[in-house]
């Protein structure tokens, strides 16, 4: 899966990523701008989240593997004994297999969709912090607006003074240190592990009862 780098994360700041308070309507225009990928990589929550979310795939690639070596088993019980098996029973087995298989490609999809889910839950409420600091930075230093400077969000600042960068100023406002040349933050949904199930070998038995 694609790196998300947090697009959605920043998406979801957009609704607040301005703030006009309506005590400064009448003052001079002042544009901030920060990185929330930043904000959130300099944040001691980051490597939490992506511990809680490396921990969650775990549990859900074990389960995966589970229902596979069950398939498995049932597989190779089937191509064995497929020989002295009547064609009931041989039947019976391969929609066995049939719906096994589906099954596990299912939760496959679902495992992916909860992953994604997850990643969101647990960062909710650390871009929640992020948002009401921006408001109190703004506030403090008289910024009209602030904007999200994150490739892939809206609106994206193509161009922008030193000084209008706020990033750092949101960073100690929570308290912490910015570290110099920090990298975006890289906190993504794990991708869920191949479903990998062999095909039912259904079709022989639609070839022997034609």
């Amino acid at each position: 899966m694609k790196n998300l780098h947090l697009t959605f994360a920043a998406a979801l700041l957009i609704a607040g990523s301005f703030f006009a308070p309506s005590a400064q309507a009448q003052a001079p225009l002042k544009i901030g701008y920060t990185s929330v990928e930043y904000v959130l990589s300099q944040m001691p929550e980051s490597k939490q989240i992506e511990s809680d979310l490396k921990a969650y795939g775990t549990q859900l690639e074990a389960q995966i593997k589970s229902k596979q070596t069950e398939y498995q088993t049932k597989l190779e019980a089937y191509q064995k004994g497929q020989s002295t098996m009547t064609p009931v029973i041989k039947a019976d087995k391969e929609k066995e297999l049939t719906t096994l298989g589906q099954s596990i490609q299912e939760f496959g999809q679902s495992a992916q969709q909860s992953m994604q889910q997850k990643q969101q839950a647990l960062l909710r409420p650390v871009l929640d912090k992020i948002q009401k600091t921006i408001d109190a930075v703004a506030e403090e230093s008289g910024y009209t607006y602030v904007l999200n400077s994150d490739s892939g969000s809206n609106p994206v600042l193509l161009h922008g003074p030193k000084d209008g960068d706020v990033s750092d100023i949101i960073l100690k406002k929570m308290g912490i240190t910015p570290t110099a040349n920090a990298p975006g933050s890289s906190i993504q949904a794990p991708k869920a592990p191949s479903t990998g199930v062999p095909p039912a070998p259904a079709g022989k038995t639609k070839t022997k009862t034609k």
